[in-house]
């Protein structure tokens, strides 16, 4: 007979997650398409230097059985996120679990009860720990690694979610692109008309070297372009920092670009901004998680074998939509992309009824190749 699954909860020191990280590294141990996060990365997030924690709270769990962690769940309030959307939601993150409906379920109302103690409604997830960050359960499209900063986990995670009595809420998209010259062609014609239609909007490259005085720009942007998206919570001041505290060594200037408009007193109104990345998960995969003592070197020699990009954000203020601006900037890392030698590249993730720009994929040879879903359970 099985030995009992007791669930318990730990903080967040510095031996608690560690424990909490090394739940995914035996899990994953045999899978060949995990690929394991930087763990320095990881706990900078579950750290109290994130400002998310400034309006939001977090628990860890524990599943273990006999001598072996075999679970792990973060329940989490963010106030910010309710308070945006007059909702009293916790959400759940950070899931993983042997494949026993027992052990998940014992994980899930861990996280449910939490959320009941703090008199929340709704268990919403996955989000690690937001939808600002990696968020969604893969559901179709296995059989490959996950790209940089998107989420992985095995075929039979739908159905423990599901067994737990969530249900779907929402589907994230990622799209697939082969890196060819003939997109490039009609990108860069349809580029310079917006030009000569859009004579006051100036399109840059943004440098690791003004990326500080850029970032209260990208910030505006992100949080005008998304305001009426599904989910979506503005980030503060901090927050933005310390996402770029930590992309800043991996930006590849490239594929980072503002577009601003030219008021007509001179000003410069930032109007969209695009973010795309070369997908180091393959560098990190080699690194297996651990940049130290010799993980900084396995690193930078997968990295010059990088021949994916992912893009991760293009935002566009709602008054300039429609404009092609967009055009301009993809040409641009297009154009990058093929003098580079990368082969494909990621579009990821589209809410599921984001049509114009899941159009405009598919008018440029984009295919849907991984479905990511949030669930919510009553609580």
């Amino acid at each position: 007979m099985a030995e009992p699954v007791v669930v318990s909860r730990i903080g967040r020191t510095r031996g608690d997650v560690g424990r909490f990280l090394d739940v995914a590294e035996n899990l994953y141990r045999d899978d060949p398409n995990w690929v394991p996060p930087l763990r320095s990365d990881v706990a900078k997030v579950l750290s109290d230097e994130n400002p998310f924690f400034r309006h939001a709270e977090m628990q860890l769990f524990v599943a273990r059985r006999g001598a072996s962690d075999v679970g792990r769940i973060a329940a989490i309030v963010d106030r910010a996120h309710n308070e945006f959307h007059a909702e009293k939601t916790a959400f759940f993150g950070f899931f993983e679990s042997e494949n026993d409906p027992a052990t998940a379920g014992r994980l899930f109302d861990a996280a449910a009860l939490w959320g009941r103690e703090r008199k929340m409604r709704v268990l919403r997830g996955p989000a690690n720990p937001s939808l600002n960050d990696e968020a969604g359960l893969l559901v179709d499209g296995f059989g490959s690694p996950p790209v940089f900063m998107m989420t992985y986990n095995p075929p039979f995670y739908p159905a423990l979610v599901e067994g737990a009595g969530f249900r779907s809420v929402k589907d994230l998209l990622a799209y697939w692109f082969n890196v060819a010259p003939t997109p490039l062609e009609r990108l860069e014609k349809l580029a310079d008309r917006v030009r000569l239609r859009e004579p006051d909007v100036i399109v840059r490259q943004i440098r690791k070297k003004t990326l500080a005085a850029d970032l209260p720009k990208i910030r505006e942007v992100y949080n005008s372009a998304w305001e009426k998206n599904w989910g979506f919570v503005p980030m503060t001041g901090e927050e933005m920092d310390f996402m770029a505290g930590r992309l800043k060594p991996l930006l590849d200037e490239d594929f980072i670009f503002l577009a601003e408009r030219r008021r007509p007193d001179g000003s410069l109104e930032p109007i969209a901004f695009l973010l795309a990345m070369p997908d180091f998960n393959r560098a990190v995969a080699a690194a297996k998680g651990k940049l130290l003592p010799f993980g900084w070197l396995k690193f930078l020699l997968a990295q010059r074998k990088i021949r994916t990009l992912r893009v991760i954000t293009l935002g566009i203020k709602r008054e300039f939509r429609m404009r092609g601006i967009h055009s301009v900037m993809f040409a641009s890392s297009l154009r990058a992309a093929l003098k580079r030698g990368f082969t494909g590249v990621e579009v990821s993730w589209l809410l599921e009824e984001n049509e114009l720009i899941i159009r405009s994929v598919n008018i440029f040879g984009g295919r849907l190749y991984k479905t990511y879903r949030i669930y919510d359970r009553e609580l």
